[in-house]
This record gives structure tokens, C-alpha cells and sequence, in this order.
């Protein structure tokens, strides 16, 4: 069986196979202090858990979106939950004709405005348990809690729970999830 780390950096290499990423020690209190100097590229480039989102948001030509000024929030899947997509759907997101689906599913994870995790929670109780967000994508996101946590469902009903909230950007925030959200 194949390394994950081993195919978290092939899988990110597939995407792009010359944006130079380096891996970045794990997301440390020092790295959430000058978060909110970065950008959100820069700053998920900064974590060494976001190199395949990172990845993907330059082969799909949206760095110079989420580095103009925003605000974006950014539900963030971590290079283990693009792992846990089904055989073949990264390396099929990757191939160059398919470069508008990837850039749907990305869209899909970002929001504009900045939502924090106060916000998000105040709203899912507002809503009688449930919030629904607009995606600059154009669909929906379903935000709920669920034993304690901030879980998002997609369209299709797959869910991913908010790992690490509030990681503040000089344009926006980050939500750390362990899923990736696939649009209907």
C-alpha cells in the first residue's frame, strides 16, 4: 500500500507540477499569529496540511482571487480528507479539460464575506439548528452542530466537521474541515 504522505505530495504534484510548494511544519500557535498578516494562500501554504488545496486553487487559476482583498472564508479540507475522496475523482479534477469542474468544486468552499466561527454558530441557532450558506460557486452549504462540533453538509449529503475554526487572514478566515464538499 502506498505512503499517504507519499500520495498526498503525488496528488498535489498531478495538479500542479510547478508551483515549487514546499511542506511547512505543522499549523502551530506561531504560524496563527502572523495568519492574519498572510493572505489565505499564503497562509494555507504555510500550514503542511493544505498542499493539495493549495494546489488545486493554482492549477484552477484562483490564487489571485483569494489573495485580492476580500473578505473570503474558506472551508479548508486538509491533504487527508482530499485522501478520502473516491479512487480516481482528484486525478480526474487535475486533468486539464476538466479544469471547470475543478474550479466549481473549489468555489464551492469559499464564501464572501467573513464568517466566523461566533457568526456561523449564532446563525445556525438563529435558524432553528441549521444555517445555509451561499458559496460564491453559487450553491449551498448546510452548517449544523453535531455532538459539539460545527459540521457542514454538501449537496449531495456527504458532511466534513470544522477541525480547526477562526484561522484569520489578512482577507478573511480559514475553517480547517476534514472533508471536501462536492456540489450538486
Amino acid at each position: 500500500m502506498t505512503n499517504k504522505n507519499t500520495l498526498t505530495a503525488a496528488l498535489a504534484a498531478a495538479l500542479v507540477a510547478t508551483t515549487g510548494l514546499v511542506a511547512a511544519p505543522a499549523l502551530a500557535d506561531h504560524h496563527m499569529e502572523k495568519a492574519a498578516e498572510a493572505d489565505i494562500v499564503a497562509t494555507a501554504e504555510s500550514t503542511g496540511m493544505h498542499n493539495t488545496l493549495v494546489s488545486a486553487v493554482k492549477a484552477a487559476g484562483l490564487a489571485d482571487t483569494l489573495t485580492a482583498p476580500g473578505p473570503f472564508t474558506v472551508f479548508a479540507p486538509t491533504d487527508a480528507a482530499f485522501l478520502e475522496l473516491p479512487e480516481g475523482t482528484l486525478q480526474s479534477l487535475a486533468q486539464p479539460k476538466n479544469k471547470e469542474k475543478l474550479t466549481s468544486v473549489l468555489t464551492y468552499h469559499a464564501v464572501t464575506g467573513k464568517v466566523t466561527a461566533d457568526s456561523l454558530t449564532k446563525m445556525i441557532a438563529d435558524n432553528g439548528g441549521k444555517a445555509t450558506i451561499t458559496t460564491v460557486q453559487g450553491g449551498t452549504l448546510t452548517a449544523m452542530i453535531e455532538d459539539g462540533n460545527v459540521v457542514i453538509m454538501d449537496a449531495k449529503g456527504g458532511k466534513a466537521t470544522v477541525t480547526k475554526a477562526d484561522v484569520m487572514t489578512s482577507n478573511g478566515v480559514i475553517h480547517v474541515t476534514d472533508g471536501v464538499f462536492m456540489p450538486a
